[in-house]
């Protein structure tokens, strides 16, 4: 049931990550890509970013997505856009996938993903064994505004240390040899872009869907999650867009 709320609540996103592409293509365009340059997106929702890179520079694509309906969706959206032959989207564990690769890409990317290899940390490692030295990285990570009250911890069902702060996220990096090149943070309006339209999305469904038995628990936890947002996380949580280079 945890997919099917994901899935509903981020069916009108075009990015499952709470920053406009616009933005995430500046931070992309400080990258030299060449043509036939290869790119590893792990955790890949729709594509969406790797679509565009193909699309832009020629690229030559690979995903890594547990979700088999975003995986659908990735397809739909590549369409009449790419040709097939540069996207290539793997439909599992990115555990599993991550070890087969060693220095294999010019650039890996994991947007708001690292849950699927583990945490901050051990994405940074593992991304760092599947880029080739000279090669760049990008990751997408939360981080805390301030200190997080213990209420909002309780809601989320998190723990303080799971996060860092954005100057930390950076010092992580550079404590595993990379150099940082460049890094963001989502704004207001991103922030509430995101929230919002994954709000909307399960309140829209759950009003087309009566007879859905899920719907009842579904409202329950979007309503929760709307209120947990605009009393702490608004002012909490923090989104990061880290580039990094491997020596």
């Amino acid at each position: 049931m945890e997919n099917k709320f994901s899935v509903i609540a981020h069916r009108n996103h075009q990015i499952c990550n709470p920053f406009s592409m616009e933005k995430l293509m500046r931070v992309l365009t400080q990258i030299p890509w060449r043509k036939g340059n290869r790119v590893l997106d792990i955790g890949a929702g729709k594509c969406e970013v790797l679509i565009e890179l193909i699309n832009r520079f020629e690229v030559e694509g690979t995903a890594i997505e547990l979700e088999k309906a975003f995986v659908e969706d990735a397809w739909q959206n590549a369409e009449g856009r790419i040709p097939f032959e540069h996207l290539s989207v793997i439909n599992e564990d990115a555990k599993k996938v991550l070890p087969r690769y060693d220095q294999s890409f010019d650039v890996v990317m994991c947007l708001g993903a690292s849950h699927a290899i583990g945490d901050y940390r051990t994405t940074l490692a593992a991304m760092s064994k599947a880029v080739k030295p000279g090669g760049y990285l990008l990751v997408g990570e939360g981080y805390w505004k301030r200190k997080p009250d213990e209420a909002y911890l309780e809601a989320l069902g998190a723990k303080e240390e799971e996060l860092l702060t954005h100057a930390e996220n950076i010092k992580e990096g550079e404590a595993q040899g990379l150099i940082p090149m460049w890094a963001t943070v989502t704004n207001e309006d991103e922030w509430d872009n995101y929230e919002w339209l994954y709000s909307s999305s399960m309140e829209t469904y759950c009003l087309e869907n009566p007879d859905d038995p899920d719907v009842a628990w579904m409202r329950e936890r979007i309503r929760k999650w709307r209120t947990t947002y605009l009393r702490w996380g608004r002012d909490t949580l923090g989104f990061g867009l880290y580039l990094f280079y491997r020596k």
